[in-house]
């Protein structure tokens, strides 16, 4: 058995509470969260709010989970948990460096579609060349987290409160305008499992977790605390974007985005806040995913965070450039890599938990059969991310 003493993690920097909490809401926020409306409206409103609520608190358990593997590693990331804790024998080191390959890969595709959403939004407000725009939005991205993981976690907070406050506007907006029925219609029971995927999905802030155990040195009760306020927040605008959406554009809700919906029955301007909210969501998705890569490659090569920070945000500004990406072939690439991390972060957890001999963060929600239940939940998430909608 391992006592908790024995645990020393060292971080840059240390964050407090709320910027803590707004790097979980940063990586989770972004264009999941736009696309949910479009399926709550094939399901009933009901079935919403219970299925939000169980992707919340699978996520909350697996985020735990994550901590706690993060935690009795000293901090470190997921590929040093594998190494230490999944991957075994002959094949051990080359097993690591596969894992980091895909894993890495996987982010630099994600954060390349930030930056060409950003350019995106630069063209429609400033009418700005596509070429500029993801130019300039990689200096003023990248420079953030160049900064480092504090500079990160403030910026996070200061977002996700402006975030906040776009959504506010926009949810009293729609009450003050006409507003239509809520669904009440359940059309097919897969529609369901579809929801819940996408919802999972948008809570999931799986790779931002040990900057969080490491920027709060170790602090169980602040780590917990700060996971559950991290991703409650993110339910919470889900729910909101959701029934604002509902209520406002009613059967005419398409898979354009929440925000173009609302902005054909609000008027113009919802466009204008739309662009301020899909910045600030991309921003926030582009900073924590990035300083996880950087912490990664820095893990694995023990080269400076200046190098590993260009390797984890330049290629990225590449990939956009070319413009190659097909976003719905990466996305399930991503989403298989996500997969099998997924199932690997448990299995690690399992041989974690069974070598310390306690339970520091988790208690019983690290149990044999809750590890199940997670899992069970990534299987049926990814499951529903590949039915079609009716």
């Amino acid at each position: 058995m391992v006592s908790m003493q024995d645990n020393v993690i060292t971080s840059e920097s240390r964050l407090t509470f709320m910027e803590a909490s707004s790097i979980i809401v940063g990586h989770g926020v972004g264009s999941g969260i736009l696309a949910v409306p479009f399926l709550a409206s094939r399901n009933r409103w009901q079935d919403f709010l219970w299925i939000v609520l169980a992707a919340y608190l699978i996520n909350l358990v697996l985020h735990f989970m994550i901590a706690e593997l993060s935690y009795n590693n000293n901090g470190a990331q997921f590929i040093k948990c594998f190494e230490k804790e999944l991957f075994t024998g002959k094949l051990k080191t080359l097993a690591t460096w596969v894992a980091f390959g895909f894993l890495g890969f996987s982010v630099l595709v994600n954060v390349s579609g930030f930056i060409a959403g950003a350019a995106a939004v630069f063209s429609a407000w400033f009418a700005l060349p596509s070429t500029l725009g993801m130019l300039l939005y990689y200096v003023l991205a990248a420079s953030v987290v160049y900064a480092g993981m504090k500079f990160v976690g403030i910026c996070e907070k200061i977002a996700v409160c402006s975030m906040v406050g776009v959504i506010g506007v926009l949810f009293a907006a729609t009450l003050l305008s006409d507003t239509s029925p809520l669904p009440a219609e359940m059309i097919a029971g897969s529609n369901m499992l579809a929801l819940y995927s996408m919802a999972a999905f948008s809570l999931s802030a799986v790779m931002s977790v040990p900057q969080v155990v490491k920027g709060l040195n170790g602090s169980r009760r602040q780590i917990r605390g700060s996971i559950a306020l991290g991703t409650g927040i993110n339910a919470a605008l889900i729910l909101l974007i959701t029934f604002m959406t509902l209520l406002g554009a009613g059967e005419n809700i398409t898979e354009n985005g929440a925000l173009v919906d609302l902005s054909f029955h609000l008027g113009g301007w919802v466009s204008i806040v739309g662009y301020l909210f899909s910045l600030l969501a991309l921003s926030t998705s582009f900073w924590a995913n990035t300083l996880n890569l950087r912490d990664i490659i820095h893990e694995q090569t023990k080269w400076k965070k200046q190098a590993c920070w260009l390797i984890s945000t330049l290629p990225c500004l590449f990939i956009a450039l070319l413009g190659i990406q097909s976003f719905v072939g990466f996305t399930r690439l991503a989403g298989v890599v996500q997969i099998l991390t997924g199932v690997g972060i448990i299995i690690a957890y399992n041989r974690s938990r069974k070598r310390t001999g306690q339970s520091p963060i988790c208690g019983r929600l690290g149990t044999l059969p809750l590890q199940l239940l997670v899992i069970a939940g990534s299987l049926l998430s990814s499951i529903g991310s590949l039915l079609d909608v009716k």
